[in-house]
């Protein structure tokens, strides 16, 4: 009979070479996985960005829309800082009108949009109060103004134009004032158009300028 030849097992060498490449495949498969998981987050994050500053921009055109004049202050103001505006309410049990008001400002070292509205007014002090109030928001908020305040964006910068006269001018001209209003607070004009034109920073689904054209459903024809 032929002698059985001794069973041979692995080496400490084999068995150190063969855990060395299966540690390295598991290396291998999580960093494959853990890229995908980072590129679905990141590809969510850039989704959510955008779809914010969609509604953002909606609630831009809605605000605008449903701009209304008052006899005691603009439909409409910009100082620079702020834009203010005084609108209708869609609420069907709304009272009164609504202040809402537009503005940038720096929080944690970043610039944000932002967007401030006050309850529904009833009366002429509330809505001059509601108004003094957007403007003290947009220069030095406190925690009872910032409670009614909504974060929308990343902003580096941004400017609005009034389309009147057949033009695009400076909000800040005299040309949109309304015959006669000398005293504050001052009765602007509603003008026919808008232009909004955003500077978004680097890093966000959208980055760049972006321009941002309203007109007022009254005026017959548009106009960009």
């Amino acid at each position: 009979m032929r002698a059985r030849r001794p069973r041979r097992g692995f080496t400490l060498v084999e068995l150190l070479v063969a855990i060395a490449v299966m540690a390295l495949l598991a290396v291998l498969s999580w960093r494959g996985l853990d890229g995908m998981t980072r590129a679905q987050a990141q590809t969510r994050q850039r989704a959510d960005e955008l779809l914010s500053l969609q509604a953002a921009l909606a609630q831009w055109s809605a605000d605008l829309d449903a701009l209304v004049q008052t006899p005691q202050l603009s439909a409409i103001d910009w100082d620079g800082r702020v834009l203010r505006i005084t609108r209708r309410s869609t609420a069907p049990d709304a009272e009164g009108p609504l202040v809402v008001a537009w503005s940038r400002r720096s929080i944690g070292g970043q610039g944000q949009w932002l967007r401030w509205q006050s309850p529904p007014l009833r009366s002429r002090d509330d809505l001059q109060q509601a108004w003094s109030l957007a403007a003290l928001w947009a220069q030095n908020p406190g925690d009872e103004e910032k409670k009614r305040e909504v974060v929308i964006a990343p902003l580096q910068d941004w400017q609005i134009f009034f389309f009147r006269g057949n033009a695009w001018t400076n909000p800040l001209s005299s040309e949109g004032a309304a015959p006669g209003a000398t005293a504050p607070p001052a009765i602007t004009a509603v003008p026919d158009g808008l232009r909004l034109v955003l500077t978004l920073p680097e890093g966000q689904a959208l980055s760049g300028r972006l321009m941002r054209d309203w007109v007022r459903p009254t005026v017959g024809g548009g106009k960009s």
